[in-house]
């Protein structure tokens, strides 16, 4: 049975993840072809959290299906003040087709997904990011070809795309490196889940260290985040002080693979996790990174909420 929802890769087999990727290359080589493929469809967006990509790669996709999507901001509906999560999906999912939420607590989109009776798509919590992390594969399929036995290092703080990196990588063969300050790493929870998926899928479990040199070392793709996300932003300085030493600078990029790439899921803190020379040279691909979110996000949407 196909998933339901988007809530994380955890739910998704190789299998569900490569057709999504079949059709989201079909929909970037020929987006006129699928310009009815949701003709009459709504999808509801909540957006606790501010956004640039994902609001406009939502709604643009839409748009270019043949479909609506109605922009609910925090300020505009009651979702969890006044009115309950669970009553929010009821509601949502007698008007539209498919509910998609950016949004802090996780536990939100569980509940949209498990009250609501339309598909949900996660469209960012603090522990995943299911959206990106779809984007980011698809790229580095587009680059290299093959995403079996690819080394990825991810130097900086172990957060949600860190997460959902490390679930998607144990379902498609990548090997993941993660390089974080002591204290920082991911969710302890998320790395035994996929250590046991790569067990159990016969695919690199992967690898923990607070060394970015060492990460990088023969990697064919570098990523790195924001140091202090959405929510932090008290922790700011203190996060500044502990990551000093994880910078993606040109040294840094020297130790990876020859062919290697610059992966970053934006907005980038240009001088903080990554140097301007680095972000707009001739390896980095995050401006493909964050075009390949509307031809993802299309396949999935397709996919959700199409014919049967």
């Amino acid at each position: 049975m196909k998933p339901k929802h988007l809530i994380s890769l955890k739910d998704y087999s190789r299998d569900d993840i490569s057709e999504i990727f079949a059709l989201a290359e079909q929909m970037k080589a020929d987006p006129a072809a699928f310009k009815q493929a949701l003709l009459g469809k709504t999808l509801a967006m909540i957006f606790q959290k501010p956004s640039t990509r994902t609001r406009v790669s939502f709604e643009v996709g839409m748009f270019q299906l043949g479909g609506l999507a109605v922009v609910l901001n925090h300020d505009e509906i009651h979702l969890s003040v006044g009115e309950s999560v669970a009553d929010t999906a009821r509601v949502l999912s007698t008007f539209a087709d498919a509910i998609m939420a950016r949004v802090f607590a996780h536990q939100d989109v569980l509940d949209l997904a498990k009250f609501g009776s339309k598909p949900v798509i996660n469209g960012l919590s603090d522990l995943l990011h299911p959206c990106q992390a779809l984007a980011d594969f698809f790229t580095l399929r587009e680059r290299f070809g093959s995403l079996a036995g690819l080394k990825v290092a991810y130097v900086g703080d172990g957060n949600n795309v860190c997460h959902e990196l490390l679930i998607g990588a144990a379902r498609l063969g990548v090997e993941m490196v993660v390089a974080t300050p002591k204290g920082f790493e991911p969710n302890p929870l998320i790395t035994k889940s996929t250590a046991r998926d790569a067990a159990k899928m016969g695919t690199v479990p992967a690898k923990l260290m607070n060394d970015p040199r060492k990460a990088v070392e023969g990697a064919r793709a570098v990523y790195t985040d924001v140091w202090t996300s959405m929510g932090q932003e008290a922790q700011d300085a203190e996060r500044r002080e502990a990551f000093a030493g994880f910078a993606v600078d040109a040294a840094l990029m020297a130790g990876a693979a020859d062919d290697a790439i610059f992966m970053h899921c934006l907005p980038a803190h240009r001088g903080l996790e990554v140097t301007d020379e680095v972000m707009d040279g001739t390896q980095s691909v995050v401006f493909q990174q964050a075009g390949n979110r509307l031809h993802v996000q299309k396949a999935a949407l397709t996919l959700l909420m199409g014919p049967s």
